[in-house]
């Protein structure tokens, strides 16, 4: 998916959209995204000045828009939004910088009705710079 398709299917907008394009897609299963880091991120003016260190936080939100590729692709879901409900058991392993293409692998672990838990994987070339569980609840807008 370009990123017509991904503002098609999430609602989320610049500067808050943190998914560049989706590589892979199994519909409410699983998905693997790109995010070009690059220094122009508004997020870098104040973290850090001198010292540019992508936020972990803004890591696992775009991890858990990768998950709400996957989730709202599926047509009985079009048109829901994916509203984060729980971070559990994440680490953070290394830094992310401007320049580095951040790939981001969220498979859905478990769905019981409207709520649902995800595992992710953030990496830069073959390194885990992230990776936890994101629990997330599907809403009607």
């Amino acid at each position: 998916m370009d990123i017509t398709q991904i503002q098609e299917t999430i609602p989320h907008r610049y500067p808050f959209l943190l998914v560049d394009r989706i590589l892979e897609i199994q519909e409410g299963v699983r998905a693997v995204g790109l995010k070009n880091v690059t220094i122009n991120e508004p997020f870098f003016n104040g973290h850090f000045p001198g010292y540019p260190v992508m936020p972990g936080v803004l890591i696992a939100e775009a991890l858990a828009q990768v998950a709400a590729v996957a989730m709202l692709s599926s047509e009985g879901n079009r048109g829901k939004i994916g509203l984060l409900a729980g971070i559990d058991g994440f680490r953070f392993r290394d830094q992310v910088k401007p320049g580095d293409t951040l790939i981001l692998e969220m498979e859905i672990t478990r769905m019981k009705g409207t709520i649902g838990k995800g595992r992710g994987v953030a990496k830069v070339g073959d390194k885990v710079v992230a990776e936890g569980e994101l629990m997330f609840a599907l809403a009607n807008p």
